[in-house]
């Protein structure tokens, strides 16, 4: 099968087993496994933050943020296709008590003037803004820098704290040449995963400032997120981080190859196609035309009433041409069925 589902579906290489067959540990919840600190010093390079933490998942990385920085009675400004909003059950509101303000967007990406229209400060009967959220990439989509740096501006002339949720932010920064650092300077956080594109089994990390990593690891023990012997999951991040960043832009390429054979078919129209995403809709109903691919040994999801498939390094350039092949072969009679 041919597994275009999402980029988590990745299966750990030899190498990275071997890397974490090898890992020296400790207790990290005392701060003693030395390659999760390994790990954090990396990402704190990578970020260009002071201090760094590991969580559990991309989600805890988002929601540490908001119970930081937000909480009952305050807003943050965010995009309706945001992660936080469509994919996380509610967690900023019911864990956080933050309220998600949705400001209009161009497929989840938000200009800082329409950010500004919707910040407001203190009165009695209304929550006020306290911070604003960024998703690079967002649906395989490059946040523009121009964006970024007008929002972070307007940011810091109304005192607000910016959280980046980064969770491919390599996949923007290989696209761009743009550097992650140079993305994260836009935001007073930012969380990355490694067990998207970068194929390890989970994690990710959480970088920002002394103070505020020192609160995040209280809010990530009450989220029960207080791991032990980790290091033999660091070692995956680790191995990641050093190999198999620049090898992002295959998946690029091999989206890109397959986006336009499914833009050539006639009954599918692609809405979206970016880094390692596509997103497509057509006049047949899409559990159809997910079934009649399953049969032919290529698999993908439903996303929001569209098509989602997603590239990532389990697809080779060998599987990326067979399904090209079959995108060409496939009858319309056999999304009739």
């Amino acid at each position: 099968m041919k597994d275009f589902r999402s980029d988590t579906f990745t299966q750990l290489t030899e190498a990275m087993r071997k890397a974490m067959y090898e890992a020296e540990t400790g207790d990290d919840v005392y701060g003693e496994d030395p390659t999760a600190q390994h790990l954090q010093r990396m990402a704190e390079e990578i970020t260009g933050k002071e201090e760094s933490l590991i969580v559990s998942s991309g989600c805890m990385g988002n929601l540490i943020p908001h119970m930081i920085k937000g909480g009952r009675g305050k807003e943050v400004i965010c995009a309706p296709e945001s992660h936080i909003v469509r994919h996380e059950i509610g967690a900023v509101v019911s864990l956080s008590g933050t309220l998600p303000v949705l400001v209009p967007s161009d497929n989840g990406i938000m200009s800082a003037e329409d950010v500004e229209k919707n910040i407001h400060g203190y009165a009695y009967d209304m929550s006020e803004t306290a911070m604003i959220e960024t998703e690079n990439t967002t649906s395989g989509l490059i946040y523009p820098m121009e964006n970024l740096r007008g929002i972070r501006g307007i940011a810091d002339e109304h005192g607000l704290w910016v959280h980046m949720d980064g969770a491919r932010i390599f996949n923007a920064s290989v696209e761009t040449g743009i550097s992650v650092r140079e993305y994260a300077s836009t935001a007073d956080d930012i969380t990355f995963c490694l067990s998207k594109g970068l194929g390890c089994p989970a994690f990710s990390v959480l970088s920002s400032t002394h103070e505020f990593i020192r609160e995040a690891k209280r809010c990530r023990k009450i989220l029960g997120g207080g791991m032990r012997q980790i290091g033999i999951l660091a070692a995956a991040g680790i191995y990641a981080l050093e190999h198999n960043i620049g090898r992002l832009k295959d998946d690029h390429e091999h989206r890109a190859a397959i986006s336009k054979a499914v833009e050539e078919t006639g009954w599918a129209d692609v809405r979206i196609s970016a880094t390692n995403m596509i997103f497509f809709t057509s006049r047949f109903p899409m559990q159809n035309i997910i079934a009649a691919f399953r049969e032919k040994g290529v698999l993908f999801l439903e996303d929001g009433g569209m098509g989602r498939i997603v590239t990532s390094l389990n697809v080779t350039d060998e599987d990326t041409e067979e399904t090209i092949r079959i995108i060409r072969e496939m009858k319309e009679s056999e999304f009739s069925r």
